[in-house]
């Protein structure tokens, strides 16, 4: 684990209040400050000259890196150096590959089916990360590795047999490399699950090695809905816990849009743009969607931080020229921000512009049966 400033400055003089504290020496004023500086790479261990020996070697095998990382194809592997991702986060998300042999009467229509699989996640495109390749004989294909050439590679290989021996070698070799630095277990791990007919279990097992602790996962099987899944997972666990999930703020239109199209509004808040999205994509009439830029922060955090104002509704409206666009002119906000009301209208009014403020649903499932009971 890497050291923070405060287990640094248990070390130096002001720490133990000896007659060098505070001394300037390392260029600093403090040696809380120096210690602070030191935990951020911002500092050298040379700097100071009073720093021990146990500093120093605890230092030392605190920067030795835990995990490697192997480029595969320009796929990352590895390089993970904490064990639960509210330590810091995660890095490298567990690659998902399908094992295709090349001998296989099917061969062709299975790959390209590997291939062209796709999901779009939080408005990115996530694949199956490698296919590899038995019997490839010298054949190379796009997105490919043969079998041989993935285990030239710096990686642990764990065939998975039994689950409960995985769990525990999984869970061993990631201490062991995190907690103690230990070289022999720097190498990241690849799984490579048995070929089941049981979908379902194997979606289990693959959930659990992706939470704990698997940096590849080799599938002979392959079915869309079991890597949707797993790939959803993996988008969730490997998120940055420390950025918020945003989306691009601007005006987005569903269901061929034309100037009578519903207004709706909200934050670019990943999470409650989605689900709204997939509301308004389900209804039977065209609407807009205005997305303000809120630093992907939630409807009330944003309105709490000041991310969310009536004025920053209006530039909005002025910015993608909405009004131009559309004779409709009620726009439709989240319910939480009822108490907005009559401030939005005020600076809409303010601005030159003609809209209606209507108060909308607190969640976004209840869309369809607001929209319904809006047009009747």
């Amino acid at each position: 684990m890497e050291l923070s400033g405060l287990q640094i400055f248990k070390y130096l003089p002001a720490a133990k209040k000896t007659e060098n504290s505070n001394c300037k020496k390392c260029g600093f004023s403090t040696c809380m400050a120096y210690a602070l500086k030191l935990a951020k790479g911002e500092a050298s261990i040379e700097s100071c000259p009073f720093v021990s020996e146990d500093l120093k070697t605890l230092f030392e095998h605190s920067k030795k890196v835990a995990q490697k990382t192997v480029d595969i194809n320009g796929v990352n592997i590895g390089g993970e150096n904490v064990l639960h991702r509210h330590e810091k986060t995660f890095i490298n998300p567990t690659a998902l590959c399908v094992m295709l042999d090349c001998e296989d009467k099917n061969f062709e229509k299975d790959f390209e089916r590997i291939k062209s699989f796709e999901v779009n996640i939080l408005n990115n495109v996530r694949k199956v990360d490698l296919i590899i390749l038995k019997n490839s004989n010298g054949k190379v294909f796009e997105n490919s590795i043969s079998i041989e050439k993935l285990k030239s590679f710096p990686l642990e290989i764990i065939q998975d047999k039994i689950f409960e021996q995985t769990a525990q070698n999984l869970k061993l070799i990631r201490e062991k490399a995190i907690k103690e630095k230990d070289e022999t277990f720097s190498n990241p791990t690849c799984v490579f699950l048995e070929n089941v007919g049981d979908f379902g279990q194997l979606c289990a097992k693959a959930s659990f090695y992706i939470c704990k602790y698997a940096n590849a996962i080799v599938f002979e099987n392959f079915d869309e809905t079991m890597f949707s899944t797993l790939i959803t997972l993996r988008e969730n666990i490997f998120t940055d816990p420390q950025k918020p999930l945003k989306v691009e703020p601007k005006i987005y239109e569903f269901n061929e849009v034309d100037e009578n199209s519903l207004i709706f509004l909200t934050t670019n808040f990943a999470l409650t743009f989605f689900a709204v999205a997939n509301e308004l994509e389900n209804l039977k009439c065209s609407s807009y969607l205005i997305v303000t830029p809120a630093d992907g922060m939630s409807v009330l955090t944003a309105w709490s931080a000041e991310k969310f104002t009536a004025q920053m509704v209006v530039k909005t409206l002025i910015k993608y020229n909405l009004a131009e666009k559309v004779k409709n002119r009620k726009i439709i906000i989240p319910g939480l921000l009822a108490h907005m009301q009559k401030e939005i209208e005020t600076e809409i009014k303010n601005a030159g512009l003609d809209f209606e403020i209507i108060i909308g649903t607190i969640d976004a499932c209840d869309i369809g049966e607001f929209v319904a009971n809006l047009k009747s």
